[in-house]
Formats: structure tokens, sequence, C-alpha cells
């Protein structure tokens, strides 16, 4: 299951498993693109289509529910959905607080919690958290932002130190800059967008196919030994 899967990441990420033999269950607020279901339906992997907002515990639940019901079990989980409000830090408003945390940040804790339920009764499982530069770094203009993904990477730790033991592994991806709809506010400005393309030791900005060799590593039994990592893919930018 990979939530936020409609489109950007999320959407690559699940083309990723597809290619790689898995079950895939897609999942948008309220709805998956068809587009999104034919790539996933082109590569002959079984699939389905998961709705609802997770920024509700109760969401959460259902859509880990439906999951494991359909295909019988949950093997993997990838917590990609995200959303961003930009604002100055002194009049971030409480509303854009309270939303991004609650489906940044809580909505990891109540979907990890929930397919604890299927993962640690099997003995097996790999969740895998989508974190951020900004996990790192405090960014600008997006402070709950930064403070969710600064959770999502100690949750990743948190889940980890109690389920490794147990034959689930809780590791985080943290991308750099991509091009998705949630950067679509830097590439507009042509003076931000070049700024952060000549830091950038790749030089590009990066795009949902570069996070697919991390995200099936992460998912496969080559990454078994691998608890409360943050696998960085940047370009090179944390290491200028």
């Amino acid at each position: 299951m990979v939530t936020g899967s409609s489109r950007g990441l999320g959407a690559g990420i699940a083309f990723a498993f597809a290619q790689a033999g898995a079950r895939v269950a897609l999942h948008g607020a309220s709805t998956v693109p068809q587009t999104t279901c034919d790539l996933i339906h082109g590569t002959g992997a079984e699939h389905m289509v998961v709705t609802g907002d997770i920024s509700s515990r109760l969401v959460c639940s259902s859509l880990v529910d439906q999951v494991a019901e359909h295909f019988g079990s949950l093997d993997i989980l990838v917590n990609n959905a995200g959303t961003i409000r930009r604002s100055l830090a002194a009049e971030h408003s409480e509303e854009d607080w309270t939303a991004v945390l609650d489906t940044n940040l809580s909505s990891v804790f109540h979907l990890m919690q929930r397919a604890g339920k299927y993962m640690l009764a099997q003995g097996s499982g790999k969740v895998i958290n989508i974190a951020s530069l900004l996990t790192f770094q405090g960014g600008v203009q997006v402070p709950s932002y930064a403070a969710a993904k600064g959770g999502v990477g100690q949750l990743t730790k948190a889940f980890a130190n109690e389920w490794a033991a147990k034959g689930v592994n809780v590791n985080a991806i943290a991308p750099g800059y991509m091009e998705t709809d949630i950067t679509k506010a830097l590439r507009s400005d042509e003076n931000r967008s070049r700024q952060i393309s000549e830091r950038i030791p790749a030089g590009r900005w990066g795009c949902p196919a570069d996070l697919a060799g991390a995200a099936v590593f992460l998912a496969s039994h080559a990454s078994d030994y691998v608890h409360g990592h943050i696998l960085v893919v940047d370009g090179g930018w944390l290491a200028r």
C-alpha cells in the first residue's frame, strides 16, 4: 500500500513495486486517475484502489484493513501522502499548522500502528516513510512541514527500535528537490529554482523514477538488516 500514489512520487514508487512483482494498493484522497491505474495495469501486476482523507485516524485504520483483507496480508506500507502550506513563520496560521501536522505526521503514526496489527502478527513487514531534506534542515516559510518531516524521522527510529526484533523493518527515504506538485511554487520562481539547481551536485531536480531503486531496496529482503535508517536521495544536496 502506497499512500498518496495517485500521482507524483507515490505513483512512481507504486510503479516500481509493480514492476518488481508486488501486488499494489493505490491510494488517493478522493480518487486515483485512470492514467495511474493504467500505468500499473500495464505491468501486469494485481492492484486495487482505496480512497480517503488520511488526516482522519479512522480513515487510516479503514484503509489498512481494506488492503489487508483484499490481498490477505499487508507486507509493505509506504507513507508517502502529504501536503504543504507556505507562509512566514510568524504568520503561519493555526489552521495551516494543524492541517499539515495531521496529514504529514499524525497519519504516519496512525497508519503504522494499524499496519502493525498485521505485520507483527505475521512476523514480517516493511514500512517505508517518506521523509524530506527538511527532516534535517529547517527550510524557509514552511514551519509546519519542517516540523512534520522532522517528526517522521523520529517516528521512523522509534518504531524501528521496537519492531526490528519482531521481523518488521521501519525505514525512511528523504527525497531531495523533486519535480512534483508540492514544489510547483519553487519551480515557478525562476530565481529560486535556479539557485536550487546550482547547489545540487547532480545538476538537476529529481523525478519520481529517481526513488525507484531506494524504495524497492527498502521493501525487499536485501534490506532485512536495515532498521531505523533515513536514506537520502537528493542528488548530493546534503553533501554540499
